[in-house]
This record gives C-alpha cells, structure tokens and sequence, in this order.
C-alpha cells in the first residue's frame, strides 16, 4: 500500500525568538523557491533589531530578505491573523507560543529544532560560517518539507 502523500500547505507561518534571524530567513527562502505558490510570513515571540548577517548570508546567494520588518506574533495576528495551515516553529519558546495560540484553530504545527548561529563566538568568519549553516539547512529542510505535492 502506498504511503499518502503530505498535501503542500497554501499558507507556511515560519516562528523563532525574536523575528530577526532564523524565521526571516526562512521566510525568505520560502518566498525565492515557491514564488506565490504559497504563502510565507514570520513572526516571534517577541520582536527584535534586524541581523546584518541574515541579509548578507541571502544575499550571496541571490535571495534577498525584502522589506522585512521584525514583528511579534500578537503583530502578526493584528495584521493578517493566524489563518495559516502550517506554522514551522525554529526556537522551543515559538513552539510553545504557536500551540497557545492555535489550540482552537485548524493548523498543524511542527517543531524544527533549529540553532541561533548569533550564540557562535569567534571571528568574522566563523561566526557567517554559522549563518550560512543555518540558510543551508533551512533551504534542505524546507525543499523537503513542501518540495512535494
């Protein structure tokens, strides 16, 4: 018997800590590989100072990070609500946050273990060295997450 297949979602909701790096990025490689195919938006728990990292990292590879400002979930509700099918979750309190928050709606929500590469220490380049970690594991992870249907 075949395996039923994971319908695509028409609207991803990406979450993490503060909205500045690991769900903006997300939200952006999102947008670059699935066009308007879906609909992409991030939030966090609590809203922060954008990264310069996030968007030199996208940049080298041709993905930019648009007219993204950093906003909180309760934003994001006030805004465009919560109507999304899927919300990735990138940091354990976003997770906890999106479940509180759709414990009535219909939407699934996963959980990406995902690591803050702003907590590497080092030089320079060690530090972008954790940045571009992080974008490759998020383009791997959302290629396979919504690359089918």
């Amino acid at each position: 018997m075949a395996e039923p297949r994971i319908r695509r979602p028409q609207s991803v909701l990406f979450a993490c800590g503060h909205n500045v790096i690991r769900s903006p990025m997300a939200e952006a490689i999102g947008r670059y590989y699935f066009g308007r195919s879906i609909f992409f938006a991030s939030a966090g728990v609590r809203p922060g100072e954008p990264d310069p990292f996030v968007a030199g990292v996208l940049e080298e590879i041709g993905i930019s990070m648009g007219r993204h400002r950093p906003h909180s979930f309760e934003e994001l509700e006030e805004l465009e609500g919560l109507n999304f099918d899927l919300i990735l979750t990138l940091a354990p309190e976003a997770h906890h946050r999106a479940l509180e928050l759709t414990r009535t709606l219909a939407c699934e929500v996963e959980y990406w273990p995902t690591p803050d590469p702003s907590l590497v220490a080092g030089h320079r380049d060690q530090k972008l060295d954790a940045y571009r970690a992080l974008r490759e594991g998020l383009i791997d992870r959302i290629a396979a997450r919504l690359g089918g249907g």
